[in-house]
């Protein structure tokens, strides 16, 4: 059995029952680091055998995994933080199950998605998730300009190094939306920020922020519906 166990964002306590019963029950652990796993696992005292599992990682180790679960292990596939799969590199160890049909299961849990869009203020009648935007500004633009007639709120996650020149790509764009920055979620720093874009560049801008990022953009042609900001 394949067991894909959500982890907290940021907050240790935020583990499920469920998810915790599931990693002290497995064989082994697949995890992109097993430096920030291991921190969890000591954190609830628990013990065992990890498997890294990330971006560069070859078909080969997917196949690997496959093995084991065929020789009756069970095994339990995290990420860094949040559901796994999501922007997450563990797509390609459930699709070679699915592939040979082994059995899976999935534990419902933690998102930086899902609590971003709740915080944010903007419209949850439907919204886009879209990962993270090129890291090269012309592919930036190309990729933001085939989202500009889309009326959902739309979802990235972006990097502190990049977030200013993602703010401006977008407002140049879609123009000056309404959007959100969320950072460090569940964590002590935790902050949201909210405004038009360019309020938003100005703010990051005046005072850089460190920490990882979801960014919410309101769809074309939306009402406003965040509060005014006061003039500073």
């Amino acid at each position: 059995m394949l067991t894909i166990v959500p982890t907290p964002i940021g907050n240790l306590s935020d583990v499920t029952l469920r998810a915790l019963e599931a990693l002290k029950q497995a064989d082994i652990i697949v995890c992109e680091d097993t430096r920030q796993t291991q921190k969890l696992l000591q954190h609830y005292a628990i013990t065992k055998p990890l498997v890294s599992y990330h971006e560069h990682s070859s078909a080969q180790k997917a196949a690997g995994i496959v093995a084991l679960l065929r020789e009756g292990k069970r095994i339990a596939l995290v990420s860094d933080g949040g559901m796994p799969l999501v922007s997450d590199p563990g797509f390609q160890v459930v699709h070679a199950v699915l592939a040979e049909q082994l059995p899976l299961e999935v534990l419902p849990g933690p998102s930086a998605v899902t609590m971003a869009l709740v915080l944010c203020g903007l419209p949850t009648d439907s919204f886009s998730f879209f990962g993270f935007l090129s890291n090269k500004g012309q592919r930036r633009r190309h990729e933001l300009q085939a989202l500009a007639d889309r009326e959902e709120t739309l979802i990235f996650f972006e990097s502190p190094f990049r977030i200013v020149k993602m703010l401006q790509d977008a407002m140049e764009v879609l123009g000056d939306r309404e959007a959100a920055v969320a950072r460090e979620l569940t964590k002590k720093f935790e902050e949201v920020l909210r405004g038009n874009l360019s309020e938003l560049i100005r703010d990051m801008t005046q005072k850089p922020r460190k920490g990882e990022m979801v960014v919410l953009i309101s769809g074309k042609d939306r009402k406003s519906v965040l509060p005014k900001r006061s003039l500073q």
